[in-house]
């Protein structure tokens, strides 16, 4: 059950989650926001902030909480046919639960510039700081349907990358690379505000770029 090892790994490893034990088990709650709702105005307004965090990372959570127990009870018993059977749902909640628990901390009112470190990786990387955020750009708009658009680190070649992950699939387990910045582009992360006009939604997305927080990334991700 690869899918199912690499998923959890990356649970422990990363420590993207909030998590408390009940019995013998971890159970996945909702992060709390660093900022209020409204922080991310005009870029992202409060309305599409409560919603996305409240009801949809909220049932990613729960989703996964319930995938997890059926699991569980499934490897208890021995039946790795329904275990395998419910990768998929454990791929997309717990895809969706990471992905959204980066995305939170990727985001500020006034998120300062990269690290020196950072600078100094994207411009050898991809010439400058403004052909990085074109590149990923149009790699993110032209996602087909729902997805992320990312930047990450790829620890192989110790370089930069930018990647993009249909529906919820989780970058690190997906790709290889460890996540550094990503741009939701599923429609309820911007729909109310950018109706269909996706590369408005983008465009803004760097005005509230919580640079510490990518560089703390991608300092944690060269060690």
């Amino acid at each position: 059950l690869p899918l199912i090892r690499s998923v959890f790994t990356f649970f422990k490893q990363n420590r993207v989650l909030d998590d408390y034990i009940v019995g013998a088990r971890a159970k996945h709650s909702l992060p709390d926001l660093p900022y209020d709702y409204n922080a991310l105005e005009p870029v992202i307004c409060s309305e599409i902030m409560q919603l996305h965090h409240q009801k949809h990372h909220a049932t990613y959570v729960n989703n996964l909480n319930v995938c997890e127990e059926k699991i569980h009870s499934a490897l208890s018993k021995g039946n790795v046919k329904d275990a395998i059977a419910l990768q998929p749902a454990l791929k997309f909640n717990g895809g969706g639960h990471i992905n959204h628990s980066i995305f939170w901390t990727n985001l500020a009112k006034d998120g300062g510039e990269p690290s020196a470190e950072l600078m100094t990786a994207i411009k050898n990387d991809f010439g400058s700081l403004e052909k990085m955020q074109e590149l990923l750009s149009a790699a993110t708009i032209a996602v087909q349907g729902s997805g992320w658009g990312w930047l990450g680190y790829c620890p192989n070649g110790k370089r930069l990358k930018i990647a993009t992950c249909a529906n919820q699939d989780p970058l690190e387990p997906t790709t290889g690379l460890i996540p550094l910045f990503g741009i939701d582009v599923w429609e309820h992360a911007y729909y109310l505000q950018y109706k269909n006009v996706r590369p408005d939604y983008v465009k803004a997305i760097w005005k509230i770029v919580n640079w510490k927080n990518v560089s703390e990334r991608f300092a944690k991700a060269k060690q």
